[in-house]
């Protein structure tokens, strides 16, 4: 296989499956990925994903013409709309495609494409699911009888004041505890629900090195699915073995109930 073009970049390659490059700079990437078919499916992959998750939340996307289109989780806080209204919102981000090259498993592994905090959360999460969640005796470190204990414990390992374990019964699911576990080489915080059927989820909050604020997005790997976000100093992702409207709309509510 050739040897990467050093001036073809991460950013470029998510710009092509975008469909936002210039012509000129479109033709560019297209001729470097005919020599390079590792990378030319990674994209064919993201833009597939795209176009799945666009079909998805098409019927959710009645956003009104003056919304901001790339809208940020810290933008939107002061004043969160309704659920109806906040599928709008992000299924206008996801039609656009901007983030598409998101979405999908985690990038090449060459030292040129250097894999950002918001692209290893998702992976750490659904490890951290698949480690855990089948766990019969032992899933948490802490048990729901304890849950002020718990958010006062990993508040302080995390350094968050005033940390809030989701409440998710409205949706059908009950706390079953959590466990301190590493996120990016620093303490993190995990989780963990089920339902009346047994099916389980798992919330991971992790630090955010980069301290960049993101929009949601949306990763899978086989029948796992996890919707995961980045709110200033910190990262949080929502993983289980359930259907992605399902697991949306657990990841507006954890939204809704995490500390700014």
């Amino acid at each position: 296989m050739t040897e990467p073009n050093p001036t073809v970049t991460e950013a470029d390659l998510h710009a092509y499956a975008d469909g936002q490059l210039p012509e000129a700079e479109h033709a560019r990437i297209e001729a470097w990925l005919k020599d390079n078919p590792e990378e030319a499916a990674t994209v064919a992959e993201w833009k597939s994903q795209s176009a799945a998750i666009q079909k998805m939340f098409g019927p959710y996307a009645v956003a009104k013409p003056d919304d901001a289109l790339l809208v940020t989780l810290r933008s939107a806080r002061p004043s969160w709309p309704r659920r109806a209204a906040i599928a709008a919102s992000i299924a206008a981000v996801f039609a656009a495609g901007a983030v598409s090259g998101h979405y999908g498993p985690a990038l090449f592994e060459k030292p040129q494409l250097q894999l950002t905090a918001s692209e290893t959360l998702p992976q750490q999460a659904q490890n951290a699911f698949l480690v855990y969640a089948s766990e019969v005796r032992h899933p948490v470190e802490v048990f729901a009888n304890e849950e002020a204990h718990l958010a006062t414990w990993l508040g302080k390992r995390l350094a968050i004041q005033n940390l809030k374990v989701p409440d998710l019964q409205t949706l059908g699911f009950h706390l079953v505890g959590g466990r301190l576990l590493p996120v990016d080489g620093k303490p993190g915080a995990m989780f963990m629900y089920e339902d009346q059927g047994g099916e389980r989820l798992t919330v991971l909050v992790g630090r955010n090195a980069g301290n960049h604020t993101t929009s949601f997005r949306f990763a899978s790997a086989d029948n796992l699915e996890t919707f995961y976000w980045i709110d200033g100093e910190l990262g949080y992702a929502v993983t289980g073995e359930i259907s992605r409207d399902q697991l949306r709309q657990v990841a507006e509510e954890c939204y809704r109930q995490f500390p700014s």
